[in-house]
């Protein structure tokens, strides 16, 4: 079987008939929209991606439902701005729709899936969204309150975050520059789609962001995975980085590809399927204080190399696997299966820098440009910040708030000048 059809089969045993997906599908749309309801709130930008937004209107209305006021309302920002939260909750209150649609990446996916959350307790709980950023704070409230969410169904259009898949909703706060996480399984959207021809006309950079998210969900959820998912969380590692490094330099040569495309929008899928059995750590949690200087999955991309070091006691297992995988593409020259400890790591990790340097990706903080010593103070400090918690303790290798001067520093100063030797591993 190959990796292609791997994935496919993955994804087809988790999410079943919840999730259509694969080339030319966006024609399925409509019947899958009105399933839920026929009074549609459509939210997406409706500048670049008009022809998809008009064809979504076409095959709604075809289906039998109605669009409110006949448009897409605006969707959110890159990173998920909080206010843009809140501009979508107006609409979704003012409105009244029997389903939501959120027809973009993953900046408008999540605030989609916040603002729905805010629209339905917002009246009887807190009406700001920073109470819910954590783990299983909304349905809580939803249980407390008996209330129930509009439906949302996710179009997804960019190979990213799998965003349209899973249980989190990255929303960012613009005026002090940090990304925060709602986690929670009442927030997975009812119903997703995501036709992968809609890649084609990304921009290569976009995808490459995303690609190097599959990579760094897949591998972080692996890192930390435990007796009952290790199994399930090889196989979509191994499987999403082998579709990555295999496509993403033909993207980069031939963004026309279709194949390419499909590979690393598969990848990506099982991105998402990944964090949602098992949950990212030290690179998801640096990523979210370099928003204003780099995306998302190039931010995660950059970081777990360095990760990789330090969680070296503990992943020997997962360093072999995914270190044969960037051997077999020539990116590792040595037999990683004779190398032990700290020197295996070290070697895998200069394998994933290679891959990086291979598709023209950072692969050091220093060569974000704006980066300055203010975004280490920022990254410390906001591995101390409770809401954050989570990441910390994912670690295969766990930090608490007291270690993060002694450990995560080094770490950090690694990543910045591309020093692997200077991490200090734990115990």
């Amino acid at each position: 079987m190959s990796a292609m059809e791997k994935a496919y089969q993955l994804l087809r045993e988790w999410k079943g008939d919840n999730y259509i997906v694969g080339m030319g599908v966006m024609d399925r749309l409509g019947e899958f929209v009105v399933s839920y309801g026929k009074k549609v709130l459509l939210v997406s930008m409706d500048t670049y991606l008009k022809p998809l937004v008009d064809a979504a209107i076409g095959s709604i209305q075809s289906a039998g439902g109605t669009v409110i006021l006949e448009k897409a309302i605006p969707g959110a920002r890159p990173n998920a701005p909080r206010e843009d939260v809140y501009r979508l909750e107006t609409y979704i209150l003012h409105y009244q729709p029997d389903v939501v649609v959120a027809l973009g990446g993953g900046s408008t996916i999540d605030a989609c899936k916040a603002a729905v959350v805010l629209a339905a307790i917002g009246g009887f709980a807190e009406p700001d969204v920073d109470p819910y950023f954590g783990t299983g704070l909304v349905s809580k409230v939803l249980e407390e309150s008996g209330r129930k969410q509009i439906p949302l169904v996710a179009v997804q259009t960019s190979a990213s975050s799998g965003a349209h898949l899973t249980k989190y909703s990255n929303i960012t706060d613009p005026i002090a520059g940090q990304k925060k996480l709602i986690v929670d399984m009442a927030i997975v959207p009812a119903g997703a789609l995501f036709d992968y021809e809609t890649t084609l006309t990304m921009p290569v950079s976009v995808s490459i962001d995303g690609a190097l998210d599959a990579i760094s969900h897949t591998f972080e959820v692996f890192c930390g995975a435990n007796s009952q998912n290790y199994e399930l969380a090889k196989s979509l590692a191994q499987t999403a980085i082998k579709l990555t490094i295999s496509y993403a330099g033909k993207v980069i040569e031939d963004p026309g590809d279709r194949k390419a495309r499909e590979a690393l929008g598969l990848a990506t899928d099982l991105g998402g399927y990944a964090i949602m059995i098992g949950g990212t750590s030290g690179a998801h949690l640096t990523s979210f204080s370099l928003v204003d200087l780099v995306a998302h999955g190039t931010a995660c991309g950059i970081m777990n190399p360095y990760y990789a070091v330090f969680y070296s006691p503990a992943i020997q297992d997962q360093l072999k696997a995914v270190g044969e995988i960037l051997a077999k593409h020539g990116f590792i020259q040595r037999d990683v299966a004779a190398l032990e400890g700290r020197e295996r790591a070290i070697t895998v990790a200069e394998g994933l820098i290679a891959f990086g340097k291979s598709i023209g990706a950072p692969t050091r903080l220093s060569d974000l440009k704006g980066f300055t010593e203010d975004h280490v103070e920022k990254i410390l400090s906001a591995a101390k910040d409770p809401q954050l918690s989570m990441k910390l303790q994912n670690m295969p290798v766990p930090m608490t708030a007291e270690d993060v001067d002694i450990y995560m520093k080094p770490i950090i100063r690694g990543a910045v000048t591309g020093d692997l030797n200077g991490i200090i591993n734990k115990g």
